[in-house]
């Protein structure tokens, strides 16, 4: 795979920042399996690119950062998709963004739901836009993250915060994720990726390997989380099996209410 072959996502260089864009406007920004294979493939060149000192990762458009998961996939075809390995790689795209040396920048520029609020919560540095809202959707349509988006969450708000968040399945506005410390600043949506590339470009003016140190060293108190994030993986795809499971998503396509009571 190469850059041209992206269909999911578009990789660009602007002198020492590579921004990443997740490219499914239509669907909110939601991925599927192809999505996060090419999103694992553009943060591997940018880690190998010796010019690059920081990522932006954002969306297109300014409806949303990412909507998490393609339900409809998923209530279409039980998985998210068919991917060159066979394999539906979120785990592997969290560490990703965890162990390349270079900071990776979130810029939210709409909606981060679901999965896409565990994507900006694994960066290490979150700008939203004024508009950006947050949420998790887990409960709400039978699916949840007991790894990062859960563990590590909680020491980014706290517990009474994280649990408020995946319990209760609310949104929040840009100003409240700043208060709560779930993100660095909140600027107007049409300085967002510029204020990003800003931040990006003081990191440029840094030592590279101190910074590579200290991305390291604040990754060792959580690096347990990976293994918790590979069991609710696994215990995810079961779950996804059952009625339980299912019924999430099909009320989701359907646009009603799930019974979970059933």
């Amino acid at each position: 795979m190469g850059v041209s072959d992206y269909t999911d996502i578009i990789y660009k260089v602007e002198k020492t920042t590579a921004i990443v864009t997740i490219n499914r406007p239509e669907v909110y920004n939601a991925f599927r399996g192809r999505t996060v294979e090419e999103l694992i493939h553009a943060f591997r060149a940018a880690w190998s690119d010796k010019s690059i000192r920081a990522v932006i990762l954002t969306g297109a458009g300014n409806k949303a950062f990412c909507s998490g998961g393609d339900v409809k996939q998923r209530a279409a075809t039980g998985d998210y998709g068919p991917t060159t390995s066979g394999l539906f790689e979120i785990d592997a795209l969290h560490s990703l963004i965890r162990d390349i040396p270079k900071p990776v920048i979130a810029a939210v520029n709409g909606l981060a739901v679901g999965g896409g609020h565990v994507l900006h919560v694994v960066c290490d540095i979150t700008i939203a836009a004024e508009h950006a809202r947050f949420a998790q959707a887990g409960p709400r349509v039978g699916s949840f993250d007991a790894g990062f988006g859960s563990t590590y969450l909680a020491r980014v708000v706290g517990e009474k915060r994280a649990r408020e968040i995946w319990f209760f399945c609310r949104q929040y506005d840009a100003q409240t994720a700043l208060e709560w410390g779930l993100v660095n600043a909140v600027v107007k949506e049409d300085e967002l990726l510029n204020e990003a590339k800003k931040w990006a470009q003081e990191i440029a003016e840094k030592s590279p390997t101190a910074i590579r140190f200290l991305k390291h060293s604040f990754n060792t108190d959580t690096e347990h989380q990976a293994g918790l994030a590979n069991m609710s993986t696994a215990a995810l795809e079961l779950f996804l099996q059952t009625p339980e499971g299912q019924e999430g998503a099909n009320a989701f396509i359907e646009k009603r209410a799930p019974d979970f009571n059933r």
